[in-house]
This record gives C-alpha cells, structure tokens and sequence, in this order.
C-alpha cells in the first residue's frame, strides 16, 4: 500500500515539475538585450563591390546597424560591412507573438507584432523608447530571410515624422518619435494596401489622406494608384487607375506624361523607360571581366556643364575603415522584386533617359534592367549579375563589377534575383536558383544558406 502511495506522490510530483518547465518554456514572455560595445563606425568609402554574404536580410538602419526580422524576433549586428552575420548587438522577443513587420526612421526601429502592439527600439542601443497599441497584424510571413518583413513590411508606412498603420478598415498615424496616437479613421474596404509619398500623403484604392492628420485630401485623380519607383513608403512617383502618371513630392500631385509608359520607372529624378523588354531568363554567366565606359553600350547625351564619361572604378573588397562615407544619403528605396509582374524585372533591350519634362539625356544598350538608384547614380543589373553603376544625367558608366562574393574565389554568379533594397549607400538582394519555385518556402528556391549579398554603392 505504501509503495503504490509512495508512486503515486511521485507522479504528481512529477507531473507538477512537468507543468512548471512547461509554463516556464511556454508562458507569454518578453526579453531584451541592449548593446553593450559602442556604436559601430561608419563603413570606409573604400569599399565598392560585395562586402557581406548573410543568411537573412539586413535593414541597414543609420548606416551603421543591421537590423534583422525573425518570427518571434528582432535584433541588430555591426558592422554593415561584416562578413557574416555577428552576435547580435541587441535583441528583442516577444513569445508567442509574431514579429509581423518592422520599419526604420533615423535611428529608430519600429516593430509590429502579432497582436497589434508597436514598440520602437533605439538602434544605436536596442532599448525601448516607447510602445503603443495598434490593430491586430497578420503573422510572421518573411520566409527563410526575413526580407519581406524589413523591405515590404506589411501595414506600416512612413510619411516624415509620422507611422501610418493599416489593418482591414482601420488607418491611423503615430509619432515615430514617441509612440504618440495622432489620428485615427475608419476607411472604405481596399485602403489598407495603400503607399505614402514623399510629399506627405496616404493614397490607397479609394482614397487619399494626409499622413500627419488623417484628413482626407481633394483633387487628387482617382485611383488605385501604383507605386512607380518605390514599393510602399516616400514614393516619389504613382500612376493613377487611368494609368496617367503623377509626381507626389509635393502637396499636390504634378502630372508627368513621361511616366505614363507601363515600361517607365523612375530613379535618381530621371525617367527610364525600357524599350524591347522582355523577361528573358537570365543568360549562363559570363567571365567577370571590368567592362570600361567605351564598351559600356552607353550613348550619352550630356547634360549641360556635365561631363559625358568616367573612369571605370575597380571592384574592391576590404576589411579596413579609412575615409567615411557620405552621411547625406537619399532616402531608402523600397524593396524591389524579380517577379514578372514589376517592369523593373524585365531585362530589356535598350534603357532610354528622361528628364521629367521629357527631355532625351541618354541611351543604353542591354540587356539590363533597372533596379533604383542611389543619390545621383542608376543601378542597373544584366542577365549574368554584373551591377552598373551610371550616372544619373549623363549616362556615363562609373563602376561595373560583378555580384559575388570576394573572399570566396568559388562564388558565381549563377543565380536569378530575389527581393532587394537599396539604402544609405548599400545594395541588398537574395539570390534564388535560376530554376526556383515560385514558393519562397521550398527547399530549393534561395540559392545557397547564405543567400542575401550586401554591396557597397560609394556615389
């Protein structure tokens, strides 16, 4: 009798200890690291090609800090010119809610999660400046990078100094600098897709609205607009529902018939409209060779005061910080895509510059397609990964090199590209196999573990 007792005990015991670990494990929790070493340098100007080959993709945040999205986390390493991915400087993580999208504004990280809460991260320090709620957000759905949680994040956009949240038909605005509810309204069925634009503004489906008050805004052409340029924040340019193009840099939107072409896009404040394009598979790679500005395929017609050529610069890769980079960097570029729906994807057969009142600047042969732009600088990209650099106005070619990775002398460049971003001087892109599903979630759609590179654009 006493032994059968002496097993029972032992079983509640046991089952108690179980439901303690299981609690402990289990339970809804919330940790933190804040940084403990100083603030990383800014990158050397040195630095041109790829500097880093990671496995999940970075949101370079203040040119100093990479910022990393997990299902259940967010955390930062340093610096952007690492290798590899380091120990985290900062983390932070919130069980079991999903981390669903996350943002940058300055210095700070602004996280979405699962259950509507906003909580914004110093990114020099990973403390919490402020938290504040928001409508419920859909899960974590970044794949094995990450990407499309920090490059297309999912209802947040940015309009200057205020965070606009979208879910169903809730939109309202907060103070990216402290969290502060600004504005709240309840919108028609389709707005929670929308972008804002450098000048202040929330276009969406069936309507548009100030961003820092939420006040709806008249004479504006009717949509659903899309985005040109850009994907969801400071777009600089949209095409209303009739297809008509429109610059939205200020309060009012300016008509642009330059844009109106499907095939346009626009980088550095130049028009660049792809004729012939097609989307042709990327071709075998070809040897990595330097191409220079008279073998470039570039026609310029210069600018007035301008010069129509430079020297080709090498693709170098270093370690060593020595001159700092430009620190007046232009705003981030939102995350492109090599699906087929984005003209920018296409390789085309010839890339023709526009000012935006129309004007020729120059033409280049391809194939090549259009990724964005850096400060005063067209990316452009050909079938076998070789990243051009040319300026803005004249067409000239400033640096060619091709998309490995340095170190690793057996790297190729055999791959298709994925989700990229451009920002504070950085190009980011995942590299998929040429054959990839079109299901981010097979085992054989990214190309390599490590499949995001990291280059380095100096201007």
């Amino acid at each position: 009798m006493n032994r059968v007792l002496l097993r029972i005990m032992a079983a509640a015991l046991l089952l108690v200890v179980s439901g303690l670990i299981g609690w402990r494990v289990l339970a809804p929790a919330e940790l933190s690291a804040s940084a403990r070493t100083p603030n990383p340098p800014t990158p050397s100007a040195v630095l041109l090609g790829v500097t880093s080959r990671l496995n999940i993709a970075p949101l370079i945040v203040d040119g100093r800090v990479r910022v990393y999205a997990a299902k259940h986390q967010v955390k930062a390493d340093g610096p952007v010119t690492a290798r590899t991915v380091y120990t985290a400087r900062w983390s932070f993580r919130r069980w079991p809610q999903q981390l669903s999208a996350v943002v940058a504004s300055g210095t700070t990280v602004v996280t979405r999660w699962s259950d509507g809460k906003l909580v914004a991260i110093d990114a020099r320090t990973g403390k919490v400046t402020w938290r504040a709620d928001g409508p419920a957000a859909p899960g974590y759905a970044g794949h094995r990078t990450g990407a499309a949680a920090v490059w297309n994040p999912p209802g947040l956009r940015l309009a200057g100094g205020t965070l606009v949240v979208t879910e169903g038909q809730s939109l309202s605005g907060y103070a990216v600098s402290n969290g502060r509810p600004i504005w709240a309204a309840t919108v028609p069925a389709g707005c929670s897709g929308g972008l804002t634009t450098s000048g202040g503004a929330y276009l969406c489906a069936t309507g548009v609205y100030e961003a820092t008050s939420g006040v709806p805004l008249t004479g504006w052409p009717a949509g659903p607009y899309t985005p040109v340029g850009c994907v969801t924040s400071g777009c600089d340019a949209v095409r209303d529902g009739a297809g008509q193009a429109w610059l939205v840099t200020g309060a009012e939107p300016r008509r642009v018939p330059a844009l109106d072409d499907p095939a346009a896009t626009l980088a550095a404040g130049v028009v660049l409209t792809s004729t012939t394009s097609h989307s042709a598979s990327p071709v075998a790679p070809s040897p990595a060779a330097l191409p220079t500005p008279a073998s470039s395929g570039v026609s310029a017609t210069p600018a007035p005061g301008s010069s129509s050529a430079t020297a080709a610069l090498p693709a170098l890769w270093s370690s060593s910080a020595t001159a700092a980079l430009p620190t007046s960097k232009a705003p981030p570029v939102d995350a492109g895509t090599s699906g087929s729906g984005n003209p920018q994807s296409s390789y085309s057969a010839e890339i023709a510059a526009r000012s935006v009142d129309g004007a020729t600047l120059w033409i280049t042969s391809g194939p090549v397609r259009v990724l964005g732009a850096d400060l005063r600088t067209v990316l452009l990209l050909t079938p076998d990964n070789m990243l051009k650099g040319v300026d803005a106005q004249t067409g000239a070619l400033k640096y060619s090199f091709p998309m490995t990775f340095p170190p690793d002398k057996a790297d190729s460049t055999d791959w298709k590209p994925g989700l990229y971003h451009v920002t504070d001087g950085f190009l980011s892109m995942e590299r998929l196999n040429r054959d990839a599903p079109d299901d981010p979630e097979s085992p054989v759609y990214y190309l390599t573990l490590d499949a995001v590179l990291v280059t380095a654009l100096p201007d």
